[in-house]
């Protein structure tokens, strides 16, 4: 009888023993969520959430956007047509010095030939620099080379741009399109001089913002421009 005993305790000892273990607290997970929005009509942004599952609360929020468009006094119109190219804030900054305070009506077209009349003062900007370094004796034999084939690029540059404008007054589409597109032939040209010669461009930083102007005046013209 008392060997019974004995067992009947050991069992219920056991038994006790696996109960208060299922029911300890459970360990805690914690839980991250990421959601990306993308939208052609508004920059993206990135929306990271950490939750515990224990607390129920949210215990991290970081919100990473991209640069804004310098909105403010900027027609919505021109707003609406340079945040389709591949660098809103400068396709509106390059053209925002030619409003001034008179009415400006935000067509394609009317943007188009205000890029790229910013465009070709910024190239006239590049030209000047370049000759004064090519006069200057200072300056190496393979620089001042390749300075002259940007030179030529240069001048490309300005002539296709005349060219889009003519275009763009016969209401050519095809014209205009070619044209651009040269543009940017044109300014690979001048990069590729110094790439070959193993050299850094003088004109670097004036010849990537030149390209920055093509590939706006490019998307407008392509993509906008409609007769």
């Amino acid at each position: 009888m008392g060997m019974n005993h004995l067992i009947l305790a050991l069992v219920s000892l056991s038994c006790l023993f696996s109960f208060s273990t299922s029911t300890s607290t459970p360990p805690s997970y914690s839980y991250h969520y990421s959601f990306s929005h993308s939208s052609s009509s508004a920059p993206s942004a990135a929306f990271n959430v950490h939750f515990s599952k224990s607390s129920g609360t949210r215990m991290d929020q970081t919100f990473n956007k991209l640069p804004t468009l310098p909105t403010n006094n900027v027609d919505p119109g021109l707003q609406q047509i340079c945040k389709d190219t591949d660098h809103p804030e400068e396709c509106i900054s390059n053209i925002v010095p030619f409003l001034g305070h008179s009415k400006f009506v935000s067509d394609p077209v009317s943007v188009l030939k205000l890029e790229i009349q910013a465009m070709d003062n910024k190239v006239k900007e590049a030209i000047d620099k370049a000759t004064k370094l090519m006069q200057d004796h200072s300056t190496q034999k393979m620089t001042a080379s390749c300075l002259e084939t940007c030179l030529d690029s240069y001048k490309s540059i300005l002539d296709s741009d005349k060219r889009v404008l003519d275009a763009l007054s016969l209401h050519d589409v095809y014209q205009v399109s070619m044209e651009l597109s040269s543009n940017i032939e044109n300014v690979q040209t001048c990069e590729d001089a110094f790439l070959e010669a193993n050299i850094k461009s003088p004109n670097i930083q004036m010849d990537s913002v030149i390209r920055k102007m093509i590939s706006n005046t490019l998307a407008i013209g392509v993509d906008k421009v409609h007769f």
